[in-house]
Formats: structure tokens, C-alpha cells, sequence
């Protein structure tokens, strides 16, 4: 299938490891000019150089760190500038925040600012170049919807969810989609920190796990590749997961 990438342009934040990562390649593959985005250069510096010798455009390396209130306003502006103009937008920064019950509320608000408030101040700042362009595709990685106990980025991710539906219904007639995507045990930093060997990544998933194991960033970065084309015009609004089946409920 020809996803019609080539051309695009795409800003993915969260790009220097893991699922960020896969979709950048994903993108790149298809043939979309990327400017990528994270904290950590080093990575992203390796990570063009390997979009450049595989034939991607050079991508446009952006450090930033998305705690920072200037951050998104000038991101944005940066990859208009950079890449003429944004057409699809990879929110992939982020990350679990497990907390106790009594938890300071800074600890609450680290969480749900990186997770939920960065996440939609950079969609906003790169929307009104959609609208004029007559194009936009926003993606978010999110999380589950059946949390195991208390942790700060299973709300901001439900705000997200709650967020991006709401605003899809509005920017759907600029030719704007909104999706999220909801990854379960998808192998990363993140997910070997919390299952550091191979037998407990086998137990966990003959446990939990329909598939049997656990899944390959590019194997959720196909979805996104898909979701931020142009065939895929017809699908806004919607919270779908990558998870082997983990997940229970059926709505």
C-alpha cells in the first residue's frame, strides 16, 4: 500500500529510543522530512545518521526537554521554520510515574505536565499551520486504560484521551485527525527497567499476555506510520491498543 508520506513532514517528539524511535524510522521509510525531538542529542544525532545512510531525508535534530514552559511555542516554531511547515505531529514523549498514595502534589504535577500539559500546548502551537495547510495529523502515545495501581501518567493519559477526542470533533473539517494509541508491553527503556530479565518479561506475559510475549516498537510503529497518512483520513477521534490482547475490556 502507498501510504502518499512522501513529501510530509512530521515533528516526533520522544525520538531518541524505543517507540519514538520506530516511528521515526517508520516515517522516514515512507519518505517524510522529520525534524526530531529529545533530550538527549546524542541519541537523535545517531538516530538521523541512520535515516541518512538507509536514503531518508537528513532529519532536523531539535534538543529539547519538554519540562520547560518555552518548549513547545518553540518547537513549533523551529520545525515550521526548519521543514517549511508541520503536517504530522508524534507525541511520544513521556513516561510512567508510579507514586504512593501520599505522594507530595509537585510529584503529581511533574507527572501530568510532561504526560498531559506539554503534550497539548505543542498540539495547539502546530495546529493553526494545519488548518492553513489544509492538513494535520496528530498521534499520541498514551497508556492503558485498566491501571494497576496509582500512578500519575495513567491520568494524564486519560486526560489525553478525554482532550483529543473532544478536539477532533472541532479541527475534523480542517482535515485534522486525532488518535491515540495506547501501547501495552512494548520493549523499551521504560519496560525493561520495569521487567529487567527475560524470564520475568516470559512470566509476566504467559500471565497477562494473549500473544505470549512481549511486542517490537516497529510492530506498534506500523499503527502510527499509518494513522499520521493521508489514507487514513477517515479515522479521528479513536483510542486504540497495541498490547498482544492484554487488555480486557471489549469497548
Amino acid at each position: 500500500m502507498d501510504l502518499q508520506l512522501n513529501g510530509k513532514t512530521a515533528l516526533v517528539t520522544g525520538a531518541s529510543q524505543g517507540i519514538g524511535r520506530a516511528i521515526a524510522l517508520g516515517l522516514a521509510r515512507e519518505g517524510a522530512h522529520l525534524a526530531i525531538v529529545a533530550r538527549r542529542t546524542e541519541l537523535l544525532n545517531e538516530l538521523a545518521d541512520e535515516i541518512t545512510r538507509a536514503g531518508g531525508k537528513p532529519p532536523i535534530v531539535l534538543g529539547a526537554d519538554l519540562a520547560n514552559p518555552e518548549t513547545p511555542e518553540r518547537l513549533a516554531a523551529n520545525a515550521e521554520q526548519k521543514l517549511g511547515r508541520v503536517d504530522i505531529l508524534i507525541n511520544a514523549a513521556g513516561g510512567s510515574r508510579p507514586i504512593p498514595f501520599d505522594a507530595p502534589l509537585s510529584t503529581w504535577d511533574e507527572g501530568m505536565l510532561v504526560n498531559f500539559f506539554r503534550l497539548r500546548e505543542l498540539s495547539h502551537a502546530v495546529i493553526p499551520g494545519m488548518k492553513r495547510n489544509g492538513y494535520g495529523r496528530i498521534v499520541n502515545l498514551t497508556g492503558t486504560s485498566e491501571p494497576r495501581g496509582l500512578n500519575v501518567a495513567n491520568s494524564a493519559k486519560a486526560a489525553v484521551h478525554a482532550w483529543a477526542k473532544g478536539l477532533s470533533r472541532e479541527v475534523a473539517k480542517h482535515g485534522i485527525t486525532i488518535n491515540s494509541i495506547q501501547p501495552g508491553r512494548i520493549l523499551s527503556e521504560q519496560i525493561r527497567r520495569m521487567h529487567p530479565t527475560e524470564e520475568d518479561r516470559r512470566a509476566f506475559a504467559e500471565q497477562n499476555i494473549p500473544a505470549g510475549r512481549f511486542g517490537e516498537p516497529p510492530e506498534l510503529a506500523v499503527l502510527a506510520v499509518f494513522l499520521a497518512s493521508p489514507v487514513a483520513g477517515y479515522i479521528t477521534g479513536t483510542v486504540i491498543p497495541v498490547d498482544g490482547g492484554m487488555s480486557r475490556f471489549a469497548f
